[in-house]
């Protein structure tokens, strides 16, 4: 569950002495509401919003100012923020392939670091911000909020300790209905767009009209498809219910395609993951890019089947128990969650998982969501995505998630980058 308030927490963090500076880097949609978050929370300014786009900085800016009463400062190079003492840590919300990248100097140049899911391009990149983060002794939390849940903490602790039975078993989806991207037309970058540094780690591909801001999600060069952008979510969730902490998949298998439209996007809109462990235990992720009916008519979930009963995981901070003959025995809510006191009701989701960063940064310990973790659980869609690409089951070690007599799926392991751009811990 949760630990001490979070509002006696937070008004000692508050105090000048524990206030910590962050730097948001990449502030479209999912950037601009973190930095919404930060600015919000007790003990935190946001003190720079960074993008390659400069068309973005100043809404950006504007959001923290409204919310900490500060406009913080606009940078389009990351780069240059690491050479910069008065940065605290650094909130990296970029395309996927940038990611790692990000996260590896932030730690080098000792800065703290919260970065979205995935963590990743690859597992190798994973690999190395994780030794990095260690290596460098730095907090690095992955974004993956659902572990800072309050009632998802509830259920997860109701798994264990037996409230369903004996668990073998975990299913999570997800569910949406997204538009076709269409042809792409190669053409100049708009003005303001250093379309160059967004490329970044990546070998040089010409800029086309579909790939910003979101459809970059569906090219493998630069995204990772649904299965980074939301399977992660449930299948951590997954992992964590199943107590398969710090345990990779012995084999891994994806079926699915691009069916919906006929278009650029090259990742599938349509898959099914399954995953075993050693120890009997199996997850299965089931994604609808292109139709919303997602099981049990919830556009995301994650369902937990023991020898007596089930317990659901539904898109908000909600479960539901069910007996062994699948009758519902109660659906549990929140009286209220302590992250409202945060940042409001509004930003709770998020708030939470942000200001256990900080606290750790601050006061030392363990994240909910510590790298070494939100490595392992990227892996797994990592995986799935080799599966889906060569077109057959993988065999995995459970100790490091290596893909084990595969010469052709273990080349997917890393991936190829720009000249200069290659990645050290």
């Amino acid at each position: 569950m949760v630990g001490p308030s979070f509002a006696v927490r937070g008004e000692a963090a508050d105090s000048p002495a524990n206030r910590l500076r962050v730097a948001v880097v990449g502030v479209n949609g999912r950037g601009r509401r973190l930095t919404d978050v930060f600015s919000r929370l007790p003990g935190c300014e946001v003190g720079w919003v960074c993008d390659v786009d400069s068309r973005l900085l100043d809404r950006a800016a504007a959001v923290a100012e409204g919310a900490q009463g500060k406009k913080p400062e606009t940078e389009t190079d990351f780069r240059r923020l690491l050479d910069n003492p008065a940065v605290d840590a650094v909130v990296v919300v970029t395309p996927d392939h940038w990611h790692a990248h990000m996260g590896v100097w932030a730690c080098q140049a000792g800065k703290h670091v919260y970065v979205e899911k995935p963590c990743s391009h690859s597992p190798r990149e994973g690999e190395i911000l994780v030794e990095a983060a260690r290596k460098h002794k730095r907090v690095v939390q992955m974004g993956n909020q659902r572990r800072s849940w309050p009632m998802l903490q509830e259920a997860v602790e109701l798994i264990r300790n037996g409230e369903i039975g004996e668990v073998h078993h975990a299913r999570s989806w997800y569910a949406n209905a997204r538009a076709p991207i269409g042809r792409g037309r190669v053409t100049d970058a708009p003005d303001g767009l250093d379309f160059d540094l967004w490329q970044g780690p990546a070998p040089r591909r010409p800029f086309q009209d579909n790939l910003i801001h979101y459809n970059w999600h569906w090219f493998w060069h630069w995204g990772t498809g649904e299965a980074g952008n939301n399977a992660i979510h449930g299948i951590d969730v997954a992992i964590w219910g199943l107590g398969l902490d710090g345990k990779h998949p012995t084999r891994v298998t994806s079926t699915g395609g691009r069916y919906y439209h006929d278009d650029d996007w090259e990742t599938p809109d349509t898959q099914m993951l399954g995953y075993e462990y050693g120890d009997g235990k199996k997850i299965t992720w089931e994604g609808f890019s292109c139709n919303r009916l997602g099981a049990m008519g919830s556009g995301f979930g994650v369902t937990f089947h023991g020898s007596e009963g089930s317990i659901m995981i539904e898109a908000g901070n909600v479960y539901r128990v069910y007996d062994g003959n699948g009758r519902e025995l109660r659906r549990v809510t929140p009286e209220s969650d302590p992250a409202d006191q945060l940042a409001g009701a509004r930003y709770s989701r998020d708030a939470g998982h942000a200001h256990d960063f900080l606290e750790c940064v601050r006061n030392g310990g363990v994240p909910a969501s510590d790298i070494g973790q939100g490595h392992i659980s990227t892996t797994a869609q990592h995986l799935g995505n080799i599966a889906q690409r060569v077109g057959r089951t993988l065999e995995c070690d459970p100790a490091n998630g290596h893909i084990l007599n595969d010469p052709e799926a273990a080349g997917y392991w890393s991936r190829e980058y720009e000249p200069g751009w290659e990645l050290k811990a």
